[in-house]
């Protein structure tokens, strides 16, 4: 049964939201710049397959992976304009791809967890099951 949110928790499933989002941005970033970008097209990248990030968390993110060694970055002029192009560093490569494997180790890990019935639920009634067959059939 799905509960609501009542008027104490917003900012509680706010904050959690925000945490969850935070480290799945960092892999979505590394994982499209596996082809290298510049930042605008990397947003309207991520912005298509439903990841929506404004400037203000993009560029510091971008920043703080470069200085991590993750990321390499170069001027270059497009268009008759300076843009900075980002890519995935070596180092980066096998970061994220350690990351995908941790990705789906947890995913996977979720999935057995949600799968569970909840606590205290039981399964159905092996004999209540056995009836019902048995009524059908007379």
């Amino acid at each position: 049964m799905l509960h609501t949110v009542d008027n104490s928790s917003p900012e509680i499933l706010e904050n959690l939201r925000s945490e969850l989002r935070r480290g799945s941005l960092t892999v979505a970033v590394l994982a499209e710049l596996r082809d290298e970008q510049y930042g605008y097209t990397l947003r309207k990248s991520l912005e298509e397959h439903g990841i929506a990030m404004d400037e203000g968390t993009l560029y510091p993110l971008l920043r703080r992976l470069e200085s991590q060694g993750l990321l390499a970055s170069q001027w270059r002029e497009q268009d008759k304009r300076n843009k900075r192009f980002y890519r995935l560093s070596p180092q980066g490569e096998v970061i994220l791809a350690q990351l995908l494997l941790d990705w789906e180790n947890l995913s996977q890990a979720l999935r057995a967890i949600l799968q569970q019935p909840p606590p205290g639920s039981q399964p159905q009634d092996i004999k209540e099951a056995s009836v019902g067959e048995a009524t059908q059939q007379e």
